[in-house]
């Protein structure tokens, strides 16, 4: 799977998914780009990035749901390799909260978050890889976007995320450009960590593999999807979570 050189620019690349995804590729010999609203998050990931023998990174600090910071963003990752050729929509939040008691605050931070950062950084970006007829665009979804209690905010983003998939590679396929969508399940991440224990073992449960995928998992998928040999995977859901996504075993 070869994504040797590729120049990749990842959202939300500090910590957790992005942070592995961004590893990974980096270990295939790919130049990475982290964003992220934490600088030294962000410039921690591109050391070890380095160290593990990446050719390049470049660390990249903003805001991910603001326009100006997020065009800044592709800027500078562009002035530092030439362009971009993959790109990784990853950054995320969570504000669970049962429907009558989610705010105006809950809602719009999370589909600012989870959906419009995908628009801004795609649309940034897409110039640049219709521009040299080749692209890789992977979304991270979740498997919440079929539906969860508690997460009407997250899972209306996270279809979106899947609807924003589906609509791009219709446009962009013309210009040798991909974009495709990984779903993940319950993952190991600093999100998940803060949950109570007797939720966590009551989610492990209700997995058809019982038990808790990590970072690297999704990472593999992503890889799968950013390679040359990927060419022609476009709109499609790939996801990562253990089953759950076939039917709703167990309850969580």
């Amino acid at each position: 799977m070869n994504i040797k050189d590729r120049r990749v620019f990842i959202t939300g690349g500090g910590s957790g998914i992005g942070a592995e995804i961004g590893r990974t590729l980096g270990a295939a010999g790919a130049r990475v780009a982290i964003f992220d609203r934490d600088e030294a998050a962000a410039q921690a990931v591109c050391s070890e990035i380095e160290a593990a023998g990446s050719p390049a990174t470049v660390a990249v600090s903003g805001d991910a749901t603001d326009k100006a910071s997020t065009e800044a963003a592709v800027a500078k990752a562009k002035e530092a390799f030439g362009s971009i050729d993959i790109l990784i929509n990853n950054v995320g939040i969570v504000r669970d909260r049962y429907l009558i008691k989610m705010s105006d605050e809950d809602w719009d931070g999370v589909l600012d978050t989870n959906l419009k950062s995908y628009f801004l950084a795609s649309r940034a970006v897409a110039p640049l890889m219709m521009e040299q007829k080749y692209g890789r665009i992977i979304n991270i979804s979740s498997r919440a976007w079929l539906g969860n209690v508690g997460q009407a905010n997250y899972s209306a983003a996270k279809a979106g995320v899947v609807g924003l998939t589906r609509s791009m590679a219709l446009e962009l396929g013309k210009f040798n450009i991909t974009v495709n969508c990984v779903a993940p399940g319950f993952i190991d991440t600093p999100l998940t960590r803060n949950l109570r224990e007797d939720v966590w073992e009551k989610l492990v449960k209700s997995q058809p593999i019982s038990t808790i995928g990590t970072p690297r998992e999704v990472a593999y998928a992503v890889q799968f999807f950013a390679a040359d040999q990927a060419f022609y995977l476009n709109g499609q859901v790939l996801y990562v979570c253990g089953g759950k996504s076939i039917s709703s075993f167990g309850s969580a």
